[in-house]
């Protein structure tokens, strides 16, 4: 069972960037999915979470009108599409999968790195 997040890299402020979690040994659409990030000497913070059963989504306010999170079940994959970034975006992100989103998360993937700068 593994989770694999992809899709970092640097872009320029106001940037876009469309991260990917994907999965090995399991179905993506039974579980929870939260991505999360971890800047540089700060804790890890969620950011978004798209529900297992009916698709409902959350976004951190920092998220909101610019992350949307979204499943593709037939390649077992869930993205992150993330807009307008900002260098305060620069952080280590995460996927993980969890039974309900807020909840304990079961498995993580080993993240992906996002840099904003110019």
């Amino acid at each position: 069972v593994q989770l694999q997040a992809s899709g970092g890299g640097l872009v320029q402020p106001g940037g876009s960037l469309r991260l990917s979690c994907a999965a090995s040994g399991f179905t993506l659409d039974d579980y929870a999915i939260g991505w999360f990030r971890q800047a540089p000497g700060k804790e890890r913070e969620g950011v978004s979470c798209i529900s297992g059963k009916d698709g409902t989504t959350y976004y951190i306010d920092f998220a909101k009108g610019r992350f949307t999170i979204s499943r593709d079940n037939a390649k077992n994959t869930v993205s992150l599409q993330m807009e307008s970034l900002k260098p305060e975006d620069t952080a280590v992100y995460y996927c993980a999968a969890g039974r309900l989103c807020g909840r304990e998360y079961d498995y993580w993937g080993q993240g992906t790195l996002v840099t904003v700068s110019s």
